[in-house]
């Protein structure tokens, strides 16, 4: 899978509670649900995001009976004459209160043909962040529009975003479909417009269904009132994407976390163990493989794997593993074990799209930090070469860049790092760019080793 962008909020990511939850419920349905799909929510405020996401849990029967009875309570206590299923996702006090998402909320079910991981993104500018957060690991982005506002600025942001981050599907729902009553000539003016921008922006895979999030409309089962829709519903759109192996059929590509080093405090037979630890980002390890350590590119062999207490004779992307080498060789945390025969370049200079996530503006000159799987080293940002201008969908000069702006930048490196184009790797293509001075994250970066800019995407997936 993708290589997570994370944001400094503690909240961003699933509590213990929810972890734990997630991971009993996947082992209980892997069998029968086969495939995991990772999907987030985006689209802009009020569009009805948290509503659907509530519908879509209540009406595939994954909410349990006391998060429903909490929810009927608190819609009673507000006066509301239904209720309201936006709150199964609105957790926080805040969001209750002003009725929006502010957080990134997870969520966790599974039906009889898959299980799924959901992250309930907010729509307003401010956190466009947390959506970059929880989009960056998807495998499908949900994009709401709201029927009666059709396509806006904030729309064309994040359909920009899940271009960016390379994720596989857009499902665009055309929500509030009722409040224009059921009209298809709405509908299809909408789609037609997606369409547009997505192709300009070089999303490969986009697909547009008219959805009632309060009604329920096109959401579990089809509807009736929207004959000029044939296609599936939402959840069997779900169900049936493909979810994404990229990461899987790519070259090898392993961050090491930590060495373990047991010593004296081992059990027997472990005193002169050694193994590197990290997580399969890419490829997959067999024992017996030659690999390579980079930045230092010497070359060893695979003699071990383990996975706690279990010997591996084979690990793939995703697991996070102990591997021991034939040599007694100089391996560190920040180091990468990538394949021998396919290992990506090394690179002082970089060419990046960023999503700017900080309040602080970015300026040429400015001295960050370059988080890139395990390793951070110093860099410098030579220039910024302009910013996506989210109105005619151009790329167009830039002194700095502010809060959520999409841009193109150009950084030299202290240190050298194997990097790759994020369209070919996302393990090797994305970073993390941090404040060297309170180590908050500025942006998130992807790599691009052909010079394009946002715009050229564009034109790019035209001339495709």
């Amino acid at each position: 899978m993708t290589t997570a962008l994370t944001t400094d909020s503690a909240t961003d990511v699933p509590t213990d509670e929810e972890a734990d939850a997630a991971r009993r419920l996947l082992d209980a349905t892997d069998a029968a649900s086969g495939t995991l799909l990772r999907l987030a929510t985006a689209g802009s405020v009020d569009d009805g995001k948290s509503t659907l996401v509530g519908r879509l849990l209540f009406d595939s029967k994954s909410v349990l009976r006391d998060q429903l009875a909490d929810v009927e309570r608190v819609s009673l206590d507000r006066g509301l004459t239904r209720t309201d299923l936006a709150l199964l996702t609105d957790g926080l006090r805040a969001e209750r209160e002003q009725g929006i998402t502010i957080d990134v909320a997870y969520r966790y079910f599974a039906t009889p043909r898959r299980s799924f991981i959901l992250a309930d993104c907010p729509g307003h500018v401010q956190y466009t962040r947390n959506t970059v957060t929880g989009s960056s690991t998807a495998d499908v982005v949900v994009l709401l529009v709201d029927a009666r506002h059709g396509v806006l600025e904030q729309t064309r942001r994040h359909l920009a975003v899940a271009a960016l981050l390379g994720v596989p599907h857009v499902v665009v729902a055309v929500n509030k479909i009722d409040l224009v009553d059921f009209s298809a000539e709405v509908y299809q003016g909408i789609a037609d417009e997606l369409e547009r921008v997505a192709r300009e922006l070089g999303v490969a895979d986009v697909r547009t269904l008219p959805t009632s999030a309060l009604e329920g409309d096109n959401i579990v089962t089809r509807s009736e009132r929207t004959p000029f829709y044939d296609g599936p519903a939402l959840l069997e759109l779900l169900e049936t994407i493909p979810a994404d192996s990229a990461e899987t059929e790519h070259p090898l590509r392993l961050p090491v976390e930590l060495v373990l080093r047991p010593q004296g405090a081992a059990a027997d037979g472990l005193t002169d163990y050694r193994g590197y630890a990290g997580q399969v980002a890419a490829g997959s390890l067999a024992v017996g493989d030659e690999v390579l350590v980079l930045p230092s590119g010497r070359r060893t062999r695979v003699t071990g794997i383990n996975l706690g207490s279990r010997r591996l004779q084979r690990a793939v992307t995703g697991q996070s593993v102990a591997v021991e080498l034939a040599d007694d060789i100089d391996v560190a945390r920040g180091d990468v074990l990538v394949a021998a025969d396919d290992a990506p370049q090394l690179a002082r200079q970089v060419q990046a799209h960023v999503a700017w996530l900080s309040e602080r503006p970015l300026h040429e000159r400015d001295r960050v930090l370059v988080k890139h799987g395990t390793r951070t080293v110093q860099a410098i940002v030579t220039s910024i070469d302009g910013h996506l201008d989210l109105d005619d969908l151009s790329t167009v000069p830039a002194g700095e860049l502010e809060l959520n702006d999409i841009g193109h930048i150009s950084l030299k490196l202290a240190e050298p790092l194997p990097v790759d184009d994020y369209s070919r790797s996302h393990a090797d293509g994305a970073f993390l760019l941090v404040d060297p001075a309170d180590g908050w994250t500025l942006a998130a970066g992807m790599v691009r080793t052909d010079g394009a800019r946002p715009a050229d995407d564009a034109r790019d997936g035209q001339a495709a």
